[in-house]
């Protein structure tokens, strides 16, 4: 082939390569996110025939679709009206798969795997969800880092994406490293051990519940995980600001807000938005003024929160859901992804702050002189249908990992558990949750009484529904104490669900 032969994609790589990151920040804040999403759909009903076939079953003529206000009328894609209705070369842009390179799998965690197809080129917009967190938070564009890829690999989204992602950065010019143990402990231990003495800084990028297995084993087998210098970036769960302090604190952590972050991400939409020193700020500060979370978010518990890029993926709620556009090889048009949360412009934060008496970065925890990035502001709750009901209170995981994660508590525990609702003989029903234990220690109903009243604690702290709806003699979970990675509730190389109904 001729090398005066160029495709679109290599023009994209090239400016995102030669690019700096505020300057591509910009680009994309200069655009009107409404007339591209506009534009998109368009696109998608002229070049995608399952949309196309999407739209004419509902009686939809693209033609008429003039406005963004028309556009948010439009009918919602999901999993199953759209992503597994239509054969998927036809969902793809083309009608093809020939404009793909790559593939990633669903978890399946809410029902059958789903297949997504990729291009590099689209992933470019993944990549820089990663370099604001290595650029912002770590500063791994000046101190040569190694990235120590701790999700499962193969075609599982988490893995694939952020491999990737971290090697354009490093083709980019970041000094920076990539290896690649997956989610092998045995061979993530060797890696730290040969490779991390010799970088300016670590990072273990992981689902939260296998990074804190990491650490903790790694230091039962004699890892100083603070000699080199780690941060953690994380994807999939939500997590506590006490899990982040206890984190920090086993790793020799003194910037919370700056040595950790956490990517909002599906494996149909990609990265979606990333936590940012600011977000993270504010909801260390929401942790501890639980009513002032409860009037913004609405729920007693704690979202994730994170920034997004609405030139990139564009927000919209319904019902209390997210609703995400955003060009792919399967390009999503007001896609359902069903997770609860809502947006809030950034204006909209810090009016929300001023109202309740923080009016300076410092108040956050933050350097006055340090230099937030304009975005807004996507919070997520994670699926609907994660809760259990006791008593008309519906029970988030949330809360109960808090309660696992205080200081006389952590010791014994991993932070996983089962949280599920039984019945007495005689029919009484009580909360019941599945403890697991760390490696090495033995079960011992002692620490019964312990853990459950701290959960209790907790649950009276953060859930108003439980400390309102339930009876005061049916408030105190029962707890069972499971050895580590045990077979039936904590099994090894399965997605743990934290709710059994």
């Amino acid at each position: 082939m001729s090398n005066s032969l160029t495709s679109p994609s290599d023009a994209i790589f090239h400016q995102f390569l030669s690019t700096p990151l505020d300057t591509l920040l910009a680009q994309h804040q200069a655009v009107n996110s409404e007339d591209k999403v506009l534009a998109l759909f368009h696109r998608c009903a002229a070049e995608v025939p399952a949309y196309r076939r999407f739209l004419e079953v509902r009686g939809v003529n693209p033609a008429e679709i003039t406005s963004f206000q028309k556009f948010q009328a439009l009918p919602l894609m999901g999993k199953a009206d759209y992503m597994r209705a239509y054969p998927l070369p036809e969902r793809c842009l083309g009608g093809s798969l020939r404009g793909s390179d790559r593939v990633a799998v669903s978890s399946g965690s809410t029902g059958q795997p789903t297949f997504w197809p990729r291009s590099a080129a689209y992933e470019l917009d993944v990549a820089l969800r990663f370099e604001q967190v290595f650029y912002d938070s770590l500063r791994a564009d000046e101190r040569s880092t190694l990235a120590v890829v701790c999700f499962a690999l193969g075609n599982w989204v988490g893995g694939l994406f952020t491999t990737s992602c971290c090697w354009h950065l490093a083709r980019k010019g970041y000094p920076l490293m990539v290896a690649t143990p997956g989610n092998n402990k045995a061979e993530i231990f060797r890696v730290v051990r040969e490779l991390a003495p010799h970088f300016e800084q670590m990072v273990l990028l992981g689902y939260p519940p296998f990074v804190k297995d990491v650490i903790d084993a790694g230091t039962a087998e004699g890892i100083d995980w603070a000699s080199y210098r780690p941060k953690l970036v994380f994807a999939g769960e939500v997590f506590s600001e006490e899990w982040r302090s206890l984190i920090g604190q086993r790793i020799g952590s003194m910037s919370p807000c700056l040595d950790s972050a956490s990517l909002y991400g599906t494996a149909d939409g990609g990265v979606l938005g990333n936590e940012t020193p600011l977000s993270i700020a504010i909801r260390r500060w929401l942790s501890v003024h639980p009513d002032a979370a409860r009037a913004l978010f609405g729920e007693s518990r704690l979202p994730t929160l994170v920034q997004y890029d609405p030139a990139s993926r564009f927000f919209e709620t319904h019902e209390g859901t997210l609703v995400v556009s955003g060009e792919n090889s399967v390009p999503l048009v007001r896609y359902h992804i069903a997770d609860k949360g809502g947006v809030l412009e950034y204006e909209e934060m810090w009016d929300f702050l001023r109202k309740h008496g923080v009016h300076s970065l410092g108040e956050l925890d933050l350097k006055d002189d340090f230099k937030p990035r304009n975005l807004p502001f996507v919070y997520v709750f994670g699926r609907a249908d994660f809760t259990v009901s006791y008593y008309g209170a519906n029970i988030y995981p949330e809360n109960v990992t808090v309660g696992l994660e205080q200081p006389d508590i952590v010791a014994w525990v991993t932070g996983k558990f089962v949280l599920e609702t039984q019945e007495t003989e005689d029919g009484d029903k009580y909360l019941h949750i599945v403890v697991e234990l760390l490696p090495g220690i033995e079960p011992e109903t002692a620490m019964n009484p312990t853990i459950a009243e701290s959960i209790r604690t907790q649950l009276m702290r953060l859930n108003s529904e439980f400390a309102n709806y339930t009876p005061v003699d049916k408030q105190l979970p029962r707890i069972t104490l499971r050895s580590f990675a045990d077979s039936e509730y904590f099994p090894v190389g399965v997605k743990h669900r934290y709710t059994r109904r």
